[in-house]
């Protein structure tokens, strides 16, 4: 199993939101290595939903539903997405400030590459977030 994180701007696309409509596809990412993080993804998968500009914070778990297939979105270019649906939200949101604080999530490319919306994480790290986010 591999361990991901998205992120989301609340005010585009909230985890409330996501909840409501059960499964999602992601689509819209249009930065090469984001995609290339988006097509190896499997099925299964581990996806922390993370809450960027305003909330700044992990929110919630999701997992792969469907591996990556061509985004419907996309005018032009070979841009894919994949399908999300959420397990559940983490009890105590993991700021951008607790995880640049903390030994094992400061490496997380979320800190080190901040504009990238799709990263991988390792077991530890995503381990780590769980127990502070208390699931």
């Amino acid at each position: 199993m591999n361990y991901w994180l998205v992120k989301s701007e609340p005010a585009a696309y909230a985890w409330t939101q996501f909840v409501k409509d059960g499964k999602t596809a992601w689509t819209g990412v249009r930065n090469f290595q984001a995609r290339n993080n988006l097509r190896a993804m499997k099925k299964g998968d581990h996806v922390f939903f993370y809450h960027s500009v305003s909330d700044k914070q992990v929110v919630g778990l999701a997992r792969v539903a469907k591996e990556f297939y061509p985004d419907a979105t996309a005018e032009e270019g070979d841009w894919s997405c994949v399908d999300l649906e959420p397990v559940k939200p983490l009890k105590n949101p993991v700021s951008l400030e607790t995880i640049k604080a903390d030994t094992v999530l400061k490496e997380l490319p979320l800190v080190k590459q901040s504009r990238l919306s799709v990263t991988p994480l390792t077991k530890a790290q995503a381990e780590r977030i769980l127990k502070i986010g208390g699931s």
